[in-house]
Formats: C-alpha cells, structure tokens, sequence
C-alpha cells in the first residue's frame, strides 16, 4: 500500500476551488500540497490541512520558502519555484532536492502543468488551478494526484470538475 498525495498550485484567491478540493480528498490522500500563491493568508483555516509555501504573489512572510515533509517513505520537497529560477529550468531545484534526499520534488510559478523524473526524483508542477498557461490552458486549471509506492509512481492530472484529463497521466518506475 503507498501514499497517495494531492498538489495544487497558483489559485491566486480562488479560496472555493481549495474548499470544494478538501472537501473531496480528505481523509482519502496522505497529504495535500499547495505550491505557493494561494493569495490567503497563512492562519486561513484551509492551511490546516494543507502544507503550503510562500510564492512570489504572497506577501506574508509567515508562510514558509521551502518545507521538507516526509509522507509514508517519501520526502518531499515543496516550494513556489521563483526562488529556484524555474522559468529558465529545474537545475537549482534539482541541487536543492539532492541536498535535502528529497523523492518528490512540488513547485507552481510558471503555471505551466509538468512532471518528470530526474535522479531518482519525481519533478512536479501541477499547473495553475485558477489561470492556467501554456499548452493545456484549455483544460482551465489543473492539479495532479501521485500515487506512490515501492516500484512506481503514478501521476495523474486532473481538471477544476475533479476529473482526471486524458492522455494526462504516466508512470515513473523506480531504479
């Protein structure tokens, strides 16, 4: 049995969206996470369930840069990206998850929906929930399931009515 784990980003004061998540996931995932940019504020009782990091659109330095979680035997990393340069590439997030043994790497900024598989580390970008860009801005925001276990992880995305999007899914088997 593995860890299930929800992550959501860039929901720029889209508090219902957050709502209407954790009201569907919880007490059936191992963690939820959100990225960064959330636009609320750190006491907001949503952040009770949800680990959460500053980004570059929130101001109140109470929120944290970057939070290491362990989740069943996952370490995770989680932060907003800006800070790591992910517009130009992972290559300073991959140091910071190398640094911190991390097997899950979490990050928003570009709003641009990602994964990827690099040193033994899962890279993902869930996309932007609210304003989605890029390719699949057509889905019109996006967050992503991982299914962790032993021999693979499992990542699917999933659209703002809770279903998952095909062709948006794929595994990583572990080394």
């Amino acid at each position: 049995m593995g860890e299930k784990i929800l992550v959501v980003s860039d929901s720029h004061g889209d508090r219902d969206i957050l709502v209407k998540l954790l009201e569907k996931y919880k007490g059936h995932v191992s963690a939820m996470f959100h990225c960064g940019d959330s636009e609320l504020e750190p006491d907001d009782e949503l952040f009770n369930d949800f680990h959460v990091v500053i980004g570059n659109c929130d101001y109140d330095t109470r929120f944290a840069k970057k939070i290491i979680v362990k989740v069943g035997s996952e370490t995770v990393l989680l932060t907003h990206g800006h800070l790591y340069g992910v517009n130009s590439g992972l290559n300073s997030l991959n140091l910071l998850a190398q640094e911190n043994g991390a097997t899950i790497a979490l990050f928003g900024h570009t709003h641009l929906l990602g994964a990827e598989m690099n040193n033994g580390c899962l890279f993902l970008n869930p996309g932007s929930i609210s304003f989605p860009r890029g390719k699949y801005s057509y889905i019109g925001g996006t967050y992503a399931l991982i299914d962790a276990d032993a021999q693979k992880l499992h990542v699917q995305f999933y659209n703002r009515a809770f279903e998952p999007v095909p062709d948006l899914a794929v595994d990583y088997k572990r080394c």
